[in-house]
């Protein structure tokens, strides 16, 4: 049985049925369900090895994981055969722990690249170049980044604020379906997670979906879910509502385990 999101929810974004994984012929998902609708947004939290980034990678296609088992379906099809390249272009977006530099291409042309592969894939033109700038300019301005900021080499030099800042800028260009957000908050101070989670919030809608993946309760104070479920030993062992999470904050979880065990 799947953990169903809001019954009266119009649309099924993802399904995950039955997920068993493994990399290096360990086993680290083993049986997982999972259901988040259109609207709405998830926290996945866990101790550390229960398999969040490897569920995270697995749903994004990473090629290093064997999927023995189960399904994963976006918007009612069936992507466990897609590439990565092909799940981004069906809309799946994952945010990145520690993202890489690229030196000599500038966030701009990066984010330019990203977007006419994206309309190639679906058979449309490219992006008119007025239409592109405008649409820079917009969701610079949203995100509070300067232009300074559009013209640096990718990731080159980047504090750990600017790196999630810039990756929650190319969710916004690209406007996925599904952003899948790995750690977001890891390295940030205060102000820089104040400024990356009001990016998110303002990037949700009735038609996407996020599934924010945190050690750590902190974060959800600023992207507040609708469901916080909890990952142990590569299952789904327990899921509530933002409440939940502040109850793992305080008593850590070691009574997870123990509800499971018993």
């Amino acid at each position: 049985m799947y953990l169903k999101s809001q019954a009266n929810s119009t649309k099924n974004m993802l399904k995950i049925e039955n997920l068993k994984a493994s990399v290096d012929d360990k086993s680290i998902l083993k049986g997982l369900n999972l259901q988040v609708n259109a609207g709405e947004v998830h926290a996945i939290m866990g101790p550390n090895g229960a398999g969040k980034s490897t569920l995270a990678n697995i749903i994004a296609g990473k090629e290093e994981y064997e999927v023995t088992d189960g399904t994963i379906e976006l918007n009612d099809e069936d992507i466990s055969e897609l590439a990565p390249e092909e799940r981004a272009h069906n809309g799946v977006f994952l945010s990145f722990q520690y993202p890489v530099e690229i030196p000599g291409v500038s966030v701009t042309n990066f984010i330019k690249t990203a977007i006419n592969e994206n309309r190639k894939a679906k058979g449309l033109e490219e992006m008119p170049a007025k239409n592109m700038l405008k649409m820079i300019r917009e969701k610079s301005e949203l995100l509070e980044i300067d232009r300074k900021f559009l013209s640096r080499s990718l990731n080159e030099g980047f504090s750990g604020g600017e790196k999630k800042r810039n990756e929650i800028f190319q969710m916004a260009m690209l406007e996925p379906k599904l952003a899948i957000l790995d750690e977001t908050d890891s390295g940030l101070d205060i102000d820089a997670l104040r400024i990356v989670a009001n990016g998110v919030n303002k990037l949700k809608s009735k038609d996407n979906a996020v599934i924010v993946i945190t050690h750590y309760q902190r974060l959800l104070d600023y992207i507040v879910p609708d469901f916080v479920h909890v990952l142990h030993d590569g299952k789904i062992v327990k899921t509530g509502d933002a409440s939940l999470a502040l109850e793992l904050e305080a008593k850590g979880y070691d009574w997870i385990k123990e509800e499971v065990i018993s």
